[in-house]
């Protein structure tokens, strides 16, 4: 079986799933091949705008996701960012660090971890930069700063930030998502052979995710 996972570095529901995605996994990685890590491309296009546009929305969205999940924004992003306003929400600047990441990675296997927990690992970090430490998504230099925490070259990391070649992997990926039909994040799809099967679609907790697993396990 292979774990497939479709999430946005600025959707507020993926930041509030991260801990259980990440225990999830650690609880079953021996029973997947691998995880795939999907940028879903939330914010593309004429979507993307100065976080105040929609900030009324993310002040009353957050405090869901906090009392859901249990989750804490950090005061930097409630204060710089998202009370300030101006900042350019974009999912593009995220997404293109976990492609030139997760090439890195098949450069270099090792990078990856056991079947691919570091790429699981970075991507849940990219939220954390946004969501946490409140950065703007353009601010390439903190990627840079991340990529260093897996032994990568800053340098090198930001001068790809800026190349085509790793926007047009983000891309892919949204496209990737589209191809599965996926309308909202996070989404969770299990394939077994040939075969693809919805696991989860919004958030879910790690308890339930453990109650389906198994009952997945008896019926497929």
């Amino acid at each position: 079986m292979k774990l497939i996972y479709i999430y946005d570095a600025l959707c507020g529901w993926c930041y509030g799933f991260a801990p259980a995605m990440r225990d999830f996994y650690q609880n079953h990685k021996n029973d997947f091949e691998t995880i795939d890590v999907i940028s879903g491309g939330m914010i593309t296009g004429e979507r993307i705008g100065a976080i105040g546009e929609v900030a009324p929305y993310i002040k009353t969205a957050y405090k869901d996701v906090e009392n859901r999940t249990g989750v804490k924004f950090g005061e930097k992003f409630l204060k710089d960012i998202l009370e300030e306003g101006s900042a350019i929400f974009t999912s593009i600047p995220p997404s293109i660090a976990l492609s030139i990441f997760k090439k890195e990675t098949q450069e270099n296997p090792q990078l990856a971890g056991e079947k691919n927990e570091k790429i699981l690992h970075f991507a849940e970090e990219l939220q954390s930069l946004i969501y946490f430490d409140g950065i703007e998504p353009k601010d390439y230099s903190k990627y840079g700063e991340l990529a260093t925490k897996y032994g990568l070259d800053k340098t090198d990391f930001v001068e790809k930030m800026n190349h085509s070649d790793y926007e047009k992997l983000a891309q892919k990926d949204f496209q990737l998502s589209q191809n599965f039909g996926v309308n909202g994040f996070p989404t969770l799809i299990i394939q077994k052979d040939e075969e693809y099967y919805l696991f989860a679609r919004g958030f879910v907790d790690l308890a339930e995710l453990e109650r389906r697993f198994e009952a997945m396990k008896t019926s497929v």
